[in-house]
């Protein structure tokens, strides 16, 4: 059969455990016990190490070379074309294909799968088709010349990635398999996760010192001490070739971020969970790239609201490449701020001084120590959604559930001091009722709320409000991080005429760019000397300068005119889609904050659904749209177009088809949950 070559794929560079092939296992690096327990199958005439030609790699090269082991050095991603490399440099007729993050190889197991393939005419030999040996045992063989040939007539990336697939599947390649009498393909022994590594590393050291224990040695470890291999069985075998590199590195950040990321509504379980790229590479227009290259169409969240003029925005890009080139953040000040100020309150007249933060969070917190401090009292009665700050999530202490109705439920008020109980009131919105019970007390000193969210105020409503807080003197506080510039230029309460003591801005503020602001009336402003509000990075360029140009871009445009527009477009196209299929939906939202619900109780299944089908399709979907300029006619159009099959499934399931039938994973959370 001529030579024989053990290639073992190995790199630093892996997604869900960098570094891997290099980590600790019983005193050597994991590749170092790999290749201590492959030497000595009877069957193999070399081991040859195949990485990549990335830097990162040179230790795993050099510590190969202390082995005496062999190394080949090709394309990071096209694997394929690195086997071939490795194979023709060390004279391979024929390969046997290792991975570098299955230390437990058994080489009587390889041995098998080689004297199989040996045994007639073969291109292409196994245990993995069908897999019926625990994962962490993968041996593959095949020919130089299959290998060639498959290199030939597949041009997939996938195929090139995972250098078999094609061999596997593609008519004409003559093949066999081994397989186990039972099938434990359930078991995991592979290394992909740290969790994996545990487990592998609690292996050797049971048996150490030995160190050429055989597979079913570890099986009746399995057998005897179960708990140690319960670990990492929720992990599904060979996970990794179906999972983009977004999935894997959410994975792994969920391992060193708590819930894996800094904002609730990007975590991949609020989209799609399993399923979900999760990050992005680069950004154009209505465009967003994940970190494997495919291109997706946001019809959905645009940067959770912030890109009302669209991604990467030239002009707003521009000004900020200019700061960067001079300088962000000195000792002096920078002059934008001033700037930013003047314009706001140009477009507020009823205000007459400004501050600013880098978000709406930070924004709320700001406005509510200076109307604390304004009106002399502590109590804030409140609606709507203002952040996760401890005056905020104080309203849910005694009452797990009062958020619930303000947009998300499931908020836990862990670490919110008890002695803030009782200090917030809500009251619910177009409820004049609430309200006057809200700020009966006459310790409320703040009134903390949305102008609107998911519809508008009654008559009347707002007027009440504002007249109740200056017959009693309490702050008036419209939050406007999430609706300012949507409707109108500025604030959302510029619809209505009712005017405020202070407003927040945030999102659309910088498309994009960190920046927020808090504008209010000079008796009230000026309470923030009597208090000590103060931070480094509140003081950075990048923010105003990115506000400045983006007020600018965005009267030249009158871009709150063309995205309401776009929404309330976006709208009427749900409702014909609904009409059609027969389905009945609840819209909800400012127009160019539009979305609905199904109204089902499969709601929430459905929202995954159209999420998961429109991904497939190169677009990025739920139930809502945040319009920006960068959603054309042209986008919308072929938007809709790919949409209609899917209000069609909907209807099929409303009609007694089950939803679970169509979901590839479990459904999207609604609320916070905590995720480990």
């Amino acid at each position: 059969m001529g030579k024989t070559v053990a290639i073992i794929q190995a790199r630093m560079g892996s997604t869900r455990l960098p570094g891997k092939v290099m980590r600790d296992l019983h005193g050597m690096p994991l590749i170092g016990r790999l290749v201590e327990r492959l030497s000595p199958a009877r069957r193999i005439d070399q081991i040859v190490i195949a990485t990549s030609e990335d830097a990162a790699n040179d230790p795993l090269v050099e510590y190969a070379a202390t082995l005496g082991i062999s190394t080949w050095r090709g394309s990071e991603t096209d694997v394929l074309e690195r086997f071939l490399g490795a194979a023709r440099n060390y004279d391979a007729d024929v390969v046997v294909r290792i991975t570098g993050d299955c230390p437990l190889v058994d080489p009587e197991l390889v041995d098998q799968v080689v004297e199989a393939f040996e045994a007639s005419p073969h291109d292409y030999a196994s245990n993995i088709e069908p897999a019926t040996f625990p994962d962490g045992l993968d041996v593959e063989v095949f020919t130089l010349e299959a290998l060639e040939r498959a290199a030939r007539e597949t041009d997939k990336p996938y195929d090139h990635e995972h250098v078999t697939p094609y061999l596997r599947t593609a008519p004409g390649y003559r093949r066999v398999c081994i397989t186990n009498d039972v099938d434990l393909s359930h078991l995991r022994w592979t290394v992909d996760e740290p969790v994996d590594l545990e487990v592998v590393r609690a292996v050797f050291a049971a048996k150490a010192p030995d160190i050429h224990f055989s597979w079913r040695d570890v099986l009746a470890l399995n057998n005897t001490q179960e708990s140690v291999f319960a670990s990492n069985l929720h992990i599904k075998r060979n996970e990794g070739a179906t999972m983009g590199s977004g999935q894997k590195l959410w994975k792994r950040a969920k391992n060193v971020i708590p819930g894996g990321n800094m904002l609730l509504s990007k975590r991949a379980e609020m989209m799609l969970p399993e399923h979900w790229p999760a990050y992005f590479s680069k950004t154009s227009g209505a465009t967003v790239w994940d970190l494997d290259g495919n291109a997706y169409i946001d019809t959905f969240l645009m940067g959770v609201g912030t890109n009302t003029l669209g991604y990467s925005h030239p002009e707003v890009d521009e000004a900020v490449m200019q700061v960067v080139a001079s300088g962000n953040l000195s000792t002096f000040n920078a002059p934008e701020e001033v700037y930013l100020a003047e314009r706001l309150i140009a477009l507020h007249p009823w205000a007459d001084m400004a501050r600013f933060t880098r978000s709406g969070g930070e924004a709320n917190a700001v406005a509510i120590r200076i109307a604390r401090a304004a009106s002399g009292r502590d109590k804030v009665a409140f609606c709507g959604y203002h952040g996760w700050h401890d005056w905020y999530l104080a309203a849910n202490l005694g009452n797990g559930n009062t958020l619930a109705g303000h947009l998300l439920p499931g908020l836990e008020p862990k670490g919110v001091p008890q002695e803030l109980y009782g200090s917030i009131r809500p009251f619910q919105y177009n409820d004049l009722v609430e309200f006057e019970t809200a700020i009966s007390d006459p310790e409320v000193g703040v009134i903390f709320m949305e102008v609107s969210r998911n519809a508008g105020p009654n008559p009347g409503f707002l007027e009440e409000v504002r007249r109740r807080a200056s017959e009693r003197n309490i702050v008036l506080v419209f939050d406007e991080c999430t609706s300012g510039f949507r409707q109108t230029y500025g604030g959302l309460h510029k619809l209505y005429g009712v005017e405020p003591d202070m407003a927040t801005f945030g999102k659309t503020l910088g498309n994009g760019y960190a920046v927020a602001a808090i504008i209010g009336r000079r008796e009230i402003m000026e309470a923030a000397q009597t208090t000590f509000i103060s931070s480094t990075f509140w003081t950075e360029r990048i923010g105003s300068a990115a506000g400045v140009k983006t007020l600018e871009v965005m009267e030249r445009e009158r871009s709150w005119e063309k995205i309401t527009e776009i929404g309330n477009s976006v709208r009427k196209r749900w409702q014909g889609l609904a009409d059609t299929s027969g389905i009945s939906i609840t819209h909800w939202g400012l127009p160019a904050l539009c979305g609905f619900t199904v109204n089902s109780d499969n709601a929430l299944a459905y929202k995954t659904l159209i999420t998961q089908e429109m991904l497939k399709k190169g677009y990025l979907a739920g139930n809502s749209l945040y319009a920006s300029l960068a959603h054309t006619p042209a986008i919308l159009d072929g938007f809709f177009e790919n949409l209609a099959p899917v209000f069609d499934l909907i209807a099929s399931c409303e009609a007694g088809k089950p939803v679970s039938e169509l979901l590839d994973g479990p459904v999207a959370h609604a609320g916070f949950k905590r995720l480990n």
